[in-house]
């Protein structure tokens, strides 16, 4: 069985993905604000990003947590690292469903997944590939106190790469 650790913060509970997220995913990833995440995605591509989330688990030891409102006991979201195998390093992502936009919800799951790599996976002054078009996500990761260190292009696309800053 596969062993997912669960991070609480204060509004937040950060878990593995389930598959009563497939309902909740799939309206998200048809959107075409998922572009920046690679979507939209049809029902087929969502389910396939929900096994996927798992998988990376299982090769990697890491990767996405889904993020639970605790005052809504619903999935508002996911954060987490990828490392695909193509990526020059793991890299920090996050995206917030639009019913919990402008809440800071991106910020507090971000900040609790990387205090807990940091901690405990080894992934410490990570990076975040983020397309320079996507605005909200380059104020969160400016927010979050990483900086520009460079551009790069991954499966085609052109991304700056932002560092967040190293835990002590």
């Amino acid at each position: 069985m596969l062993s997912i650790p669960e991070i609480k913060t204060e509004r937040l509970l950060l878990r593995a993905p389930r598959e009563d997220d497939f309902k909740t995913m799939k309206e998200y990833m048809t959107l075409e604000r998922a572009k920046f995440i690679g979507g939209p995605y049809d029902e087929i591509s969502t389910w396939n990003d929900l096994l996927k989330n798992l998988g990376h688990w299982c090769l990697r030891g890491y990767g996405f947590w889904h993020i639970e409102h605790l005052g809504k006991f619903c999935m508002a979201g996911a954060v987490g690292f990828l490392h695909h195998f193509d990526w020059p390093e793991p890299e920090l992502c996050w995206n917030v469903h639009h019913a919990f936009e402008g809440q800071g919800i991106a910020y507090e799951a971000a900040l609790a997944a990387r205090r807990y790599s940091a901690d405990k996976l080894n992934l410490n002054g990570v990076v975040s590939f983020i397309d320079p078009i996507n605005t909200r996500s380059v104020r969160l990761a400016h927010r979050l106190g990483a900086k520009l260190e460079s551009r790069i292009k991954l499966r085609g696309n052109d991304y700056h790469a932002y560092r967040h800053p190293v835990s002590s």
